[in-house]
């Protein structure tokens, strides 16, 4: 991609409210489109309506490139880590625009104002937003270009605009002219880009809701793909740091002569690095130099005054708590639970959880005196540039940040604190004789990272004689990921994270009374693929599946029967994964059982209904059918592949050793050999149907993961007898 393309957004004056709804840049020959759409600061946890009718401009937010060639090159303006935004969001674009599909590429855009999300406004990556968001926003970008080309067309041939037709990147005129959309893309550039367009109705999308295959696909599989890790700039050094082992520990003493002695090692320097803390940065030749030469490192840490978590006593503190009423989030009577006929007493308990993507963080800075070019896969472009920029003594505007591919996230690289992006321009500020690539090894980020927090769930419900529930006391006690973050004034209220309780009670009608203990830990917390739905759904729906026990019915018809009329989209997608599932009509083989489970997370439905086995004394899942309701399906193959893989992980919530622990403030964990997650081996059938609907897309990177685990534990439940009450899975206990 050449320089140009990306500063076409900026040629009429970024931020400058009063701008025209055009920009316009001549790259070569082509047509460069940005255009204006309202977006304003955003909440983080605002629901704007995907269609509502754009308000005056205020900044650019997106554009495309057409050559002379006819291709057509869209800028991505969210990171591409698995979930396939560099294939859906185009898909948009290229449906209005009326591209020849086949001609569309797409590259990821680099940090900037223009690429900000128009509801969170910032450019960032999560919460399942970018398709949903995006909806109206790129099909716009889409319906302005194809209107430019037309007016140009028109123009050209002498004949009015409504006679000229655009088709699969070429455009028609009423007396048999003809003109592919690169030659005239630079006449499209000297037409006024239109205030308003009319988006195409449904019945008339040619690519939207298509099955396609993903335009990375080819690369990726043949191994040409460059991701982060791949990169590094001519004479850019490795280096690797040297942290403490508890959490914000400092350097007190150390001697770096064995280190230095190593060949290819470079230097050995104090940086800060996360958390208030200090680390030893070895910089070398590359990434087996420095790695010996931390190895070779004689430390002595300073962790005085710091807390220093053991997972045993936290949980047994957690489990004390969770005895006593906290902060009130619903308030229910639950006087009747204490005289109740029939009771069920549940602790739920739930371990720190590494995200563990494939490809460790990494990050190549190159800083220079008034300048710094970042090279990282971040999914928080806007915050990670501003956090360098103040790292490195510079105003933002000094700051590039260019956007790599990522090998998965799963939220780890949407961190507040730009955690590794501050700690790559301290080491490349200190070292100061030219660009450092930061490597985090696996270790590194499993043992010093930041963690889905721990919790732990006490529900008490009453039923009466007949079965029917009477009252239901809940408590969650957990650590906040978003207090202290730049999101803390939306997402907490009256001392509650929103995302601690997401889910609690719902879709059902139950009388519940919820309350929350939000506990400090000097352990770093953050967001993990389906945030506080993790522990949430496997709650809810174990605990409505042992309510349909002690009501003596089915679990299928009593979540029918308890489904609060207004959830028809849950009810919808729990349907449709029982109807094609067979559950109820097929006789399942000898030693297998059926689990159900439903959840909604990020306004999408998703209910699961798996067969399993017992196997050696752990359950074996065989098939998964999935009933999704996340609206209008932009590109069919994405969700599978997203449902798919959010199963694999939710599934592998179950698997022991599938959990972080500390002793002393350190954690005990360092690798896949101790820190379990799931594998190819694991992997069940997984068979996707979606509920058909056409309203706006609602997000599909997370809801995948929630209901899976539950519906094991219940399957578990008819095999075995024993109510799963732990993640990971531990049946000797159960």
């Amino acid at each position: 991609m050449r320089k140009e393309w990306f500063m076409a957004a900026q040629a009429d004056g970024a931020g400058n409210a009063e701008v025209s709804r055009r920009t316009f840049l001549k790259a070569g020959s082509g047509l460069i489109l940005g255009f204006y759409l309202a977006g304003g600061g955003g909440r983080f946890a605002r629901a704007l309506a995907a269609d509502a009718p754009a308000k005056p401009p205020v900044a650019p937010n997106a554009f495309l490139h057409i050559a002379p060639d006819n291709t057509v090159t869209i800028q991505v303006n969210r990171l591409e880590f698995g979930q396939g935004v560099h294939t859906a969001l185009p898909m948009l674009i290229a449906e209005e625009l009326d591209a020849d599909w086949s001609q569309v590429r797409s590259a990821l855009a680099p940090a900037g104002d223009p690429y900000k999300d128009p509801n969170f406004g910032i450019q960032m990556t999560g919460g399942s937003s970018a398709v949903k968001h995006s909806w109206r926003q790129h099909r716009e970008i889409g319906a302005r270009a194809r209107a430019m080309l037309v007016a140009a067309a028109a123009e050209q041939w002498k004949v009015p605009a409504a006679q000229v037709r655009a088709s699969k990147g070429m455009l028609y005129g009423p007396s048999g002219q003809s003109a592919t959309f690169g030659a005239m893309a630079d006449a499209a550039m000297k037409q006024p880009v239109p205030q308003e367009v009319r988006l195409k109705d449904q019945k008339d999308f040619t690519i939207i809701g298509k099955p396609t295959p993903r335009l990375d696909a080819r690369a990726k599989a043949t191994g040409m793909q460059q991701f982060g890790m791949d990169f590094k700039p001519e004479g850019a050094k490795v280096a690797l740091v040297a942290r403490a082992p508890v959490f914000g520990g400092k350097v007190r003493t150390f001697d770096a002569s064995k280190a230095k002695a190593i060949p290819g090692v470079l230097d050995v320097i104090k940086v800060d690095t996360d958390r208030g803390g200090s680390g030893l940065a070895v910089v070398a030749n590359g990434y087996w130099p420095a790695k010996q030469g931390r190895d070779a490192l004689l430390v002595e840490w300073d962790t005085a005054g710091l807390e220093k978590v053991s997972s045993k006593q936290q949980l047994a503190e957690y489990k004390a708590l969770a005895k006593k009423a906290g902060t009130p989030v619903k308030k229910a009577d639950i006087a009747a639970i204490a005289k109740a006929p029939k009771k069920i007493s549940a602790t739920y308990e739930f371990p720190y959880l590494a995200h563990a993507p494939m490809e460790p963080l990494n990050c190549v800075v190159d800083l220079k005196g008034d300048s710094c070019t970042i090279w990282a896969g971040s999914q928080f472009q806007t915050l990670d540039a501003v956090a360098a920029a103040k790292a490195a003594g510079l105003t933002p505007d000094k700051v590039t940040l260019n956007t790599m591919m990522a090998g998965g996230g799963f939220g780890r690289r949407a961190v507040p604190t730009s955690d590794y992006i501050v700690e790559a321009v301290n080491v490349a500020k200190a070292w100061g004789k030219g660009p450092v690539k930061l490597i985090w090894s696996r270790e590194d980020d499993i043992k010093g990272g930041y963690y889905r927090p721990s919790h732990v769930h006490q529900a008490d419900i009453g039923f009466d004689a007949k079965g029917n529930m009477i009252g239901w006391n809940h408590v969650i006690v957990g650590q906040s990921i978003i207090t202290g973050t730049p999101f803390e004034p939306m997402m907490v209220k009256d001392g509650v994270d929103a995302t601690m309780v997401e889910g609690m009670g719902e879709p059902y009608s139950v009388p519940m009374n919820l309350s929350v203990h939000n506990v400090k830990a000097n352990v770093p917390v953050l967001w993990w693929r389906s945030v506080g739905s993790t522990h949430t759904a496997f709650v809810m729906e174990t605990l409505i599946d042992e309510a349909a026990h002690v009501a003596k019915m089915d679990p299928v018809e009593y979540r029918r029967k308890m489904i609060d009329p207004k959830h028809v989209r849950q009810l919808a997608a729990l349907n449709l994964a029982v109807e094609k599932s067979g559950y109820g009509k097929t006789k399942l083989p000898k030693g297998q059982a059926w689990g159900v489970a439903l959840h909604e997370s990020f306004e999408t439905s998703v209910a699961y209904v798996v067969v399993a086995s017992m196997k050696n004394g752990q359950p074996k899942v065989h098939k998964v059918t999935a009933g999704v309701h996340c609206n209008l399906p932009v590109n069919p193959m994405t969700i599978e592949a997203q449902v798919q893989g959010a199963a694999l992980m939710g599934l592998g919530t179950t698997l022991p050793g599938a959990a972080i622990t500390l002793k002393d403030g350190m954690v005990e964990q360092s690798n896949f050999s101790d820190y379990t997650v799931a594998r190819m081996t694991d992997m069940p059938v997984v068979e996707v149907f979606t509920v058909a609907s056409t309203d706006n897309p609602t997000g599909m990177g997370e809801p995948g993961l929630p209901p899976l685990a539950p519906a094991l534990a219940n399957a578990v439940f008819k095999l075995t007898g024993k109510r799963v009450r732990k993640l990971p899975f531990d049946l000797a206990k159960a």
